[in-house]
């Protein structure tokens, strides 16, 4: 039977967002209903309720999540209602070209629930962020959305594994494949850079170089694991990290900001055979303008990491443990934990620059 919960819409372009009522359908084949007992604010979200992902009004906001399955519909074998998991936006399908080469982190045809959601009962169809939608008491997703955890992890942690700490973790490890005695550096500290210092720290990364114009966040940098701040305010940001890296650049340069500027600082910071992983999304109008015997005569590699080229299923268990074992501080991440009506407000403290992450918890 459909269920009547609370949920934060995104009424229309730059409008302020709002607690509305909204119908969650019984899980159809291959979907499940989870209750979401925690979801992190992520920048995505409000590139949604800005009209910088799409103008599919109104959103059903909140993806960063963590929560206990409550039902299931036919088919589904992989989750049971019990299951605590981690609400994923890369359902792999296992069937597309990517995935049958060995590749499902880059898969081509994603999952998400077939049905949709509403504003009330007989009202507007409801678009969830990333496919989840996770700013309400519960939520329908496709079965393979969710990523069973250790249930001992705190879901106000847990879900943020869900999009930007996996994404700056992710960007280090799977996509910069950062190792033991590597230099790093980041351009770029919020909630993902922070997560890349992180991720550069696990791997072992001798020198790991945090670039931002604010010195909070440069500190909270360090906190991370960076071992040298720059700030590009007030320094070239190129020269600074080939002084670090004893005139030849960084070996992988990781940019979290997505911008041409800063990806151009990525560039030319980066060792000659040094690797550049773009984890910053640009917004549609952006171009870039390098020249291409730049481009040709420094070698290595260019390379995009979208959701930290993670495959849920093995990486969001893997760092639950590490979390759990006192080896990686999921906790570091999260600055104040707030209720559902205080979204708006969250997303000004983002904007300004004062959280790494406020997390809904329900």
């Amino acid at each position: 039977m459909a269920q009547e919960v609370r949920g934060v819409v995104a009424p229309g372009k730059n409008e302020p967002v709002r607690v509305e009522t909204i119908v969650v359908p019984d899980p159809g084949p291959g979907e499940a209903v989870v209750q979401v007992q925690a979801c992190g604010v992520c920048h995505t979200d409000l590139h949604y309720k800005q009209g910088g992902i799409s103008d599919d009004y109104p959103f059903l906001l909140g993806h960063e999540a963590a929560g206990v399955v409550e039902a299931v519909g036919e088919g589904v074998t992989d989750v049971a209602p019990g299951d605590f998991v981690i609400l994923n936006w890369r359902a792999v399908c296992g069937q597309c070209r990517a995935c049958k080469r060995g590749r499902p982190w880059y898969c081509f045809d994603t999952h998400n629930a077939r049905q949709k959601m509403t504003l009330g009962k007989g009202g507007a169809e409801l678009e969830p962020a990333l496919g989840i939608g996770a700013f309400a008491e519960k939520t329908l997703v496709a079965a393979g959305q969710c990523t069973k955890v250790d249930p001992a992890v705190s879901p106000a942690v847990a879900g943020l594994l869900g999009c930007g700490v996996m994404a700056g973790i992710g960007a280090a490890i799977n996509t910069g494949q950062v190792t033991r005695g590597d230099s790093v550096a980041v351009i770029g500290c919020g909630g993902v850079g922070d997560a890349a210092v992180a991720g550069a720290r696990l791997a072992g990364a001798a020198k790991i170089i945090a670039v931002d114009i604010d010195d909070r966040k440069l500190t909270t940098a360090e906190s991370m694991g960076a071992t040298h701040t720059v700030n590009s305010r007030d320094t070239d940001p190129v020269e600074a990290v080939r002084e670090l890296t004893g005139g030849n650049g960084a070996d992988v340069v990781i940019e979290a900001v997505g911008r041409p500027e800063t990806y151009k600082q990525a560039f030319y910071a980066r060792d000659l055979a040094g690797t550049v992983v773009l984890v910053g999304v640009p917004t549609p109008e952006m171009q870039l303008e390098l020249p291409l015997l730049d481009v040709f005569g420094r070698g290595g590699a260019l390379k995009s990491s979208w959701y930290g080229d993670c495959l849920p299923s093995r990486d969001f268990p893997m760092l639950v443990d590490l979390h759990l074992q006192g080896r990686l501080d999921l906790g570091a991440f999260v600055t104040e934990t707030i209720a559902l009506d205080e979204v708006e407000k969250a997303f000004e403290r983002m904007h300004a620059g004062d959280v790494l992450r406020s997390v809904v918890v329900l």
